[in-house]
């Protein structure tokens, strides 16, 4: 399993928005990941000084969404979506997308039930659930 430490995801992530600002080739990974970085503008500044973001903290008493948090899901949810895994995420993020008329935003609903999940397996100290994940998609995209 490919484990990045903290320091590689936010250097792919700043070193791809610059390939992608420069128009240098990417590679389908980095392709993905500035399609994401595209629509998240807010996102663009932080992107912007590597050695920057590689130090930045990001609390929550900021107030302030982690970027690279945020986009490595967003990268998560291609993935999981792309080979249907958990069975049935790709049938769960279509029916979301639908219901809200973007797949940006089904990708958010995605994001808070992964959290959601990720979480309780952290604090269970179970296994991931990946049937329970769908269920909560699913119970998202037909509300």
């Amino acid at each position: 399993m490919f484990a990045p430490s903290q320091e590689q995801v936010r250097r792919f992530f700043c070193e791809a928005w610059a390939k992608s600002l420069a128009g240098q080739p990417l590679t389908p990974l980095e392709a993905q990941a500035c399609d994401w970085i595209t629509q998240h503008s807010e996102y663009h500044d932080d992107l912007a000084d590597v050695d920057a973001a590689i130090v930045r903290q990001y609390t929550v008493e900021e107030g302030r969404t982690n970027p690279f948090l945020h986009l490595s899901m967003h990268l998560s949810i291609t993935e999981q979506v792309s080979i249907d895994q958990p069975r049935g995420v790709k049938q769960a993020v279509a029916l979301l997308a639908r219901r809200l008329n973007s797949l940006h935003e089904a990708h958010h609903v995605a994001m808070e039930a992964l959290g959601e999940m990720v979480w309780d397996a952290q604090r269970s100290g179970k296994p991931f659930d990946g049937e329970a994940y769908i269920d909560r998609l699913q119970m998202r995209a037909t509300r």
